[in-house]
């Protein structure tokens, strides 16, 4: 076998891991496809005859091209993850559907905190908590010392568990809600909504999440038939402090649901979709 057809072999073996780990790092399988692109591209042009672990020097790469694509967003000021650009092993309606299995299975909730980390925070917690890569191999990538390297982990990782307390009693009440209604929402359980619901329940919409306008309903039937079927990309999650729930299709923020319980029942939705009220928010998880 040839080194091209030896590489190669070894490249494709690899190739649905550097995926996974680029579309931790990015949020968007395009860009992830594009990253294990250049990956590939750079081995093809390496010397690799003094590497002996081939899967560790492209996860490396993988990484470090994040790291590039990343900094490049920022300096933009390109907050949010765009969707198009090249998708070189997978096209249309295929790439959709795959992006969208990968994104609920990472967690759209955590892609959606991930974006607000720096990039240094984002490799750094990635390799390290979700890959287990030791942060004397992360230091280069972040080009930083493995102590820096193990601090920038930390802090992400409290910013991605929404602060190092654990969820207090009440949090507890009210996230068993709003898991709830998301499920019955999801599954198009009228029962279950319902039941979840006050009677007097109000959502009220901003413009951009109200389609062109703000928007108000009222009562447990309107709002049970509105939220019927609905909620298949929202997920339960810390914002700014309280429980609430991210609606991030395919892994990009869309809208935050502020849920507001009382008595075991939901009765206040607001649903913000003002890109600039969006931005100024915190998240975090509430299953770490």
């Amino acid at each position: 076998m040839s080194e091209k057809n030896y590489l190669a072999d070894k490249f494709e073996a690899d190739r649905g891991r550097l995926r996974g780990v680029a579309y931790r790092m990015l949020g968007s399988l395009p860009e992830a496809e594009d990253a294990v692109q250049e990956a590939w591209l750079r081995l093809s042009r390496a010397d690799t005859s003094g590497v002996d672990n081939l899967s560790a020097w492209l996860t490396t790469v993988t990484s470090r091209v994040c790291l590039d694509m990343l900094r490049s967003k920022k300096s933009r000021r390109e907050d949010a993850l765009l969707d198009g650009g090249p998708e070189p092993s997978v096209s249309g309606e295929e790439a959709i559907e795959r992006e969208t299995i990968l994104a609920d299975s990472v967690g759209l909730a955590l892609l959606v905190v991930l974006q607000a980390l720096s990039p240094a925070e984002r490799i750094a917690f990635v390799l390290h908590d979700l890959f287990d890569m030791p942060f004397d191999e992360i230091a280069p990538i972040v080009e930083r010392t493995p102590d820096a390297a193990r601090q920038l982990a930390s802090r992400a990782r409290r910013r991605v568990r929404g602060g190092e307390a654990p969820l207090d009693a009440a949090q507890v009440a009210q996230k068993s809600v709003v898991d709830a209604f998301l499920t019955a929402s999801r599954t198009g359980d009228m029962q279950g909504l319902l039941a979840v619901l006050d009677p007097n329940v109000v959502v009220r919409a901003d413009v951009y999440a109200g389609g062109g306008q703000t928007r108000e309903l009222r009562g447990a039937e309107k709002v049970a038939n509105f939220y019927d079927g609905l909620a298949k990309a929202a997920r339960t999650a810390l914002v700014d402090g309280k429980i609430g729930a991210v609606v991030a299709p395919r892994g990009k923020l869309y809208l935050v649901l502020d849920i507001k319980v009382e008595n075991g029942k939901v009765v206040e939705i607001t649903a913000v979709g003002d890109p600039e009220r969006l931005a100024m928010m915190a998240f975090g998880l509430t299953d770490l």
